[in-house]
């Protein structure tokens, strides 16, 4: 192993397994595991933005009403994209007392755009990644499911074309409408990343812990096999790469996933939560890359936050949305075709707030997203 080479060791396995998520789930109906609710630790484990934001709010609650104020002033908010989506064209509201709270979350470069309509043009600022995050109503289970970003799709008023154009074309609110049209799921939040910045928390947290399929060149550094700790630079590259993966946008999804669930690991398991001064440094980083809608406030990430004091990591659900392999549309655009007949009862189940169900029930149905991953 070279100098440049960093490895986790045997006697690392039990943070390992918190680090890669400790999903205790594969892609096969042997790899789901039974879940303990007794004496479980007080964890949040959300993968994406939402994680960071969660970490973020549990972390703003120990530091104190000043730097609450302080985070509050530093997420830049983008109004109220719901208002401009006509109250007929919405998805239905989850008939149940205690709703599932949806989540929609974008990652993208062109963040501070995300509240101005006039800097849209067809064609720009398209979304590197489309995140459904859904937080059970009885707040014991979240379940994340990834739309490729070159889904083809209907986009209300513009015809067929691919999901992230939707962004391009209508900003928050055409985006919220088509992923509200295709899954028929009502959503509640909507958040905007700087993707890129996602390296700068990267390095905010000391690194990512990444479980490695293959050996492999990161920002110039080589890497082995195995678990591997990662800088900013070193992954996004790993999160941007698609040329060279064998299931291309599908192994970039999924490499996506697993940055945000060892962003999460680092998070618990480096002592940032308990160390005030890296708590300040990595909550400052990381309210510098969001942009929420005005209604997804600090109280309301709070209470939601509080409300999962009891999740595990094995109560998460890593997903990408089933499809039917890839295509070329009819002007060129090369494409993700998705599967409707096996998209239609993972929508179901997201609608009715019983995706833990569903998945137990249809093992095969889905393919959760693995430790180790292309």
């Amino acid at each position: 192993m070279s100098d440049n080479e960093q490895h986790v060791g045997d006697g690392d396995s039990g943070k390992l397994d918190d680090v890669l998520g400790g999903v205790g789930r594969t892609d096969s109906a042997s790899g789901r595991s039974g879940k303990s609710r007794s004496g479980r630790r007080w964890r949040i484990g959300l993968v994406s933005v939402l994680a960071v934001v969660l970490v973020l709010v549990v972390g703003t609650a120990a530091g104190g009403l000043w730097l609450r104020s302080r985070l509050a002033g530093n997420i830049e908010t983008i109004g109220d994209p719901f208002a401009a989506i006509d109250s007929s064209d919405r998805a239905p509201e989850q008939d149940a007392e205690d709703p599932a709270t949806n989540i929609l979350v974008l990652g993208s470069d062109s963040r501070i755009s995300a509240g101005d309509p006039s800097q849209w043009e067809a064609g720009a600022q398209r979304t590197d990644a489309i995140m459904l995050v859904q937080v059970s109503g009885d707040r014991e289970d979240v379940s994340v499911m990834s739309i490729p970003r070159d889904s083809w799709v209907d986009i209300p008023g513009y015809g067929e074309n691919k999901i992230n154009a939707a962004f391009s074309y209508g900003g928050p609110s055409l985006t919220i409408q088509t992923v509200e049209q295709l899954t028929g799921v009502r959503i509640d939040h909507f958040v905007v990343a700087d993707f890129e910045s996602f390296s700068e928390i990267t390095d905010a947290i000391g690194g990512v812990t990444i479980n490695l399929k293959t050996p492999q060149t990161l920002a110039g550094i080589e890497f082995a096999t195995g678990a591997q700790l990662l800088n900013g630079e070193q992954a996004l590259a790993y999160a941007r790469e698609r040329k060279s993966l064998p299931g291309g946008d599908f192994d970039r999804v999924n490499r996506q996933q697993a940055w945000m669930r060892a962003m999460v690991g680092a998070v618990l398991n480096n002592g940032i939560l308990s160390n005030p001064g890296k708590l300040y440094s990595f909550l400052i980083t990381v309210t510098e890359t969001l942009a929420v809608d005005d209604g997804f406030t600090i109280d309301e990430m709070q209470s939601l936050a509080m409300a999962l004091r009891g999740i595990h990591s094995t109560d998460i659900n890593f997903m990408t949305v089933p499809t039917a392999g890839t295509g070329t549309s009819a002007d060129g655009q090369s494409i993700v075709l998705l599967d409707a007949e096996a998209d239609a009862p993972l929508f179901k189940a997201f609608q009715e707030d019983s995706v833990e169900e569903f998945l137990e029930e249809n093992p095969d149905a889905v393919t959760l997203l693995p430790a180790t991953v292309n």
